[in-house]
């Protein structure tokens, strides 16, 4: 009989003891960095100082529906229209030059697994059998995998996802971890054609298994609209902010409180416009909650001009005088916008947006992603990137948060 160590217990335990030791210490350091991570996000202060703005060019001609900033820090934008993408590892100053995801992915869109950390890029395909361009390394690397959607109340399917705002990770409540993104029917006739616009409505795809299958919500309750964008607020409730073809007059918004499947309290904003305001033409515009937990700071992106006109039939297409992409600013989630800046004073088209993650080159930044250019609205695809001082200009954060605590607040 062999004898055992004087402590009575055997190497091989001793081992095992020692492994379950390493392991603990791994998981104590992970959630350490987690927690950091997690009070670094609920600083204001990171998106303020002084001023900062560049833009940067990223393709000719028109593209631009998708941009993410990944876990790492990592700026990614989709050109949409096709299968490339180009990538900035410091904050948006510089540019990779583009690679092919090598996968169809036409109007798709994106989406960060806030619980995996994997980058989606979702294509509906048609009758529910779509496919998902999965990346495991920040943009590196896709591979393909097929999904499945399931219809809505009335049959329909969604035509695309494509020319909408990023999906997001829901990260509260009951429906903490499912992910979610903007969508559109385009009828019963499943028609862009002008006389078919006024059956389109939007809708939200969302999945509950990281994006092996997708349900469809219930509708928008506005028809004739489609291109949106939405945000969870800090009460875990969604505001849904949608484009609209058919009435003169600005963005619709509605609310979900049940994790997207249902959408209820339309309005029409008072504030927010959908393309040049004098048209019935809307426009894709972005909106996103800006990561700070306890506030609930969305910043919205769109045209900023009376000079359009309207079509000449109801739902009718009419995109001249697109011009004046503009940034706004709500600090008490949606129900006001006081802030706007001009970001360009030329042509301009689609939009959308993305914010930077605590600790990365990224932490504090902005991103736009917009079409136009000096040569026209479909000229080029430009990524403009500020913080939330430069929107701002000048103005003090504490003229629209009155909590004096703003740069390190806790609500959790």
């Amino acid at each position: 009989m062999h004898g055992l160590p004087a402590s009575g217990v055997s190497s091989r335990d001793q081992n095992a003891g020692r492994t379950i030791l390493l392991l603990v210490c791994l998981e104590l350091m992970t959630i350490y960095q987690v927690s950091a991570q997690d009070e670094g996000s609920r600083k204001l202060s990171s998106f303020l100082g002084d001023q900062f703005f560049i833009t940067t060019q990223l393709w000719e001609g028109r593209g631009g529906t998708s941009i993410v900033v990944a876990q790492d820090g990592t700026v990614i934008a989709f050109h949409g229209r096709n299968d490339m993408v180009r990538v900035s590892d410091d904050g948006g100053i510089t540019w990779h030059d583009e690679k092919s995801m090598q996968g169809d992915v036409r109007n798709g869109n994106a989406i960060i697994d806030e619980i995996t950390g994997n980058i989606l890029f979702l294509n509906p395909g048609q009758k529910g059998l779509g496919n998902i361009m999965i990346s495991r390394d920040n943009g590196k690397s896709w591979f393909r995998e097929e999904i499945t959607i399931s219809p809505d109340g009335f049959g329909f399917y969604p035509g695309s996802v494509g020319s909408m705002q990023a999906g997001i990770t829901l990260m509260s409540g009951r429906y903490n971890g499912r992910l979610i993104m903007p969508g559109r029917i385009y009828g019963p006739q499943n028609s862009n054609d002008v006389e078919w616009r006024s059956y389109h409505y939007s809708t939200a795809l969302y999945s509950d298994d990281r994006g092996k299958t997708w349900m469809t919500s219930k509708p928008f309750p506005v028809l004739g609209t489609g291109e949106a964008a939405l945000a969870e607020l800090s009460d875990g409730s969604i505001l849904y902010n949608s484009r609209e073809h058919m009435s003169l007059g600005n963005r619709y918004l509605a609310r979900s409180y049940d994790g997207g499947e249902t959408w209820i309290e339309p309005y029409l904003s008072a504030e927010l416009p959908d393309g040049p305001r004098a048209s019935s033409y809307g426009c894709m515009g972005g909106m996103i909650r800006l990561p700070v937990d306890g506030y609930d700071i969305l910043v919205y992106s769109n045209l900023d001009t009376g000079a359009g006109e309207m079509p000449g039939t109801v739902g009718g297409s009419i995109t001249r005088e697109r011009e004046k992409i503009t940034l706004w600013v709500s600090f008490d989630g949606g129900e006001t916008w006081p802030v706007k800046r001009l970001v360009s004073d030329g042509p301009a088209g689609y939009s959308n947006l993305a914010a930077g993650r605590t600790g990365t080159a990224s932490e504090g930044k902005i991103y736009l992603l917009y079409e136009g250019g000096p040569a026209g609205r479909n000229s080029a695809v430009q990524v403009a990137v500020c913080n939330l001082s430069w929107i701002l200009d000048g103005k003090h954060i504490s003229s629209f948060i009155k909590d004096t605590d703003y740069t390190n607040k806790k609500e959790y």
